[in-house]
């Protein structure tokens, strides 16, 4: 990465620059729920930002969570360490303990995008379970809820999908906090660059190697017929509306086909009629819990439609049976039953 030096016209550093004491503590109010919280900061422009405003936050609004640093090194550039060097700089400055870590293994050669974040996070949440920090911060932003509804509307997500890049979620014991997710990362940039504090610049983010910096390219287009991340951010927030209305449909069909289930409980049954009754994307949902209750975990989209045409394909008096993601479905006259699929024997066993 090759820093980003503040623009030559930018104002000096101004407490005030960016919002005011109140729209902090409407920003920062998820934070106030730990005693601590771990920012994640690589120096580009928009963890740097958030390490600018949360510090912010902590001043003028007298909070009283504790703020911590980390960075994690890749070690994929040569550049690499002396940013997150950078990093411990402006957080000594900002009075933030601050933390580099290594990655457990090395990257493998293929997927590295998703095998980097994947390790990024690990290495994030096992530095804070070390401070006891209970929740972990990132600094994505509306540019970045906007990038993943693209590239999850073109690879046919479903409404869940389409819901984009959660406020906050769980991570592990964590919580995984986003509060920049409605700011625009030119807002955050010129944030930086009015405090004097030079960034990092990522070549990997215009590299048309990878997908994201593909459909990256379009969002100017998109922008010029209306469809611009403000856009794309305000489709998610209907997505997720409309995902919780139906998780809460699903909810109440889960309980009139399994009353009084418990939790690990199996093998898991509940009426062909009733299933054949919901309206079929709460069908689909019922369908998705069930798989993944009693097989090895979520199932895609498009192999629960083709479970679900499958039961309703047989007719009445007919049975068949399916196997999906460790899960046996199995269909008579009136039921639904699903266990978990028998261990499969190693080749050459004797039968």
């Amino acid at each position: 990465m090759s820093r980003s030096a503040p623009a030559a016209e930018a104002a000096p550093a101004d407490p005030a620059n960016g919002p005011d004491a109140a729209g902090l503590a409407a920003l920062f109010a998820p934070f106030a729920a730990h005693a601590d919280v771990l920012l994640a900061v690589s120096g580009g422009p928009d963890s740097t930002a958030l390490m600018l405003l949360a510090h912010r936050w902590r001043t003028h609004c007298h909070a009283t969570t504790r703020l911590h640093v980390a960075t994690v090194d890749h070690g994929l550039r040569a550049e690499s360490r002396a940013e997150a060097r950078d990093v411990a700089v402006l957080a000594q400055r900002l009075g933030l303990p601050h933390a580099v870590l290594d990655l457990a293994a090395p990257l493998p050669g293929t997927r590295l995008q998703e095998a980097a974040r994947d390790a990024r996070y690990d290495a994030l949440a096992a530095h804070a379970a070390a401070i006891g920090a209970s929740a972990l911060a990132t600094g994505h932003t509306r540019d970045d809820q906007a990038e993943t509804v693209l590239f999850r509307l073109m690879r046919g997500s479903g409404i869940g999908g389409l819901a984009g890049i959660p406020a906050a979620r769980p991570l592990g014991t964590l919580t995984l906090l986003r509060p920049l997710l409605g700011r625009p990362k030119a807002e955050l940039v010129a944030l930086c660059q009015a405090a004097g504090v030079a960034f990092a610049e990522d070549p990997s983010n215009s590299n048309p190697r990878f997908a994201r910096v593909r459909l990256r390219a379009l969002l100017p287009s998109l922008a010029a017929e209306g469809c611009d991340a403000a856009a794309l951010a305000r489709l998610a927030h209907r997505m997720a509306r409309a995902e919780a209305a139906l998780e809460a449909a699903t909810d109440a069909a889960a309980a009139t086909l399994w009353p009084g289930r418990r939790d690990g409980e199996e093998p898991l049954a509940f009426p062909r009629a009733g299933l054949a009754a919901l309206p079929e994307e709460i069908a689909l949902r019922l369908l998705g819990r069930a798989v993944a209750a009693v097989g090895t975990g979520p199932v895609e989209l498009g192999k629960l439609e083709a479970l679900l045409a499958f039961i309703a394909g047989l007719g009445g008096a007919e049975q068949g049976a399916r196997t999906l993601a460790g899960a046996v479905v199995r269909v008579n006259r009136r039921t639904v039953l699903l266990a978990p699929a028998p261990a499969r024997r190693p080749s050459g066993s004797a039968r």
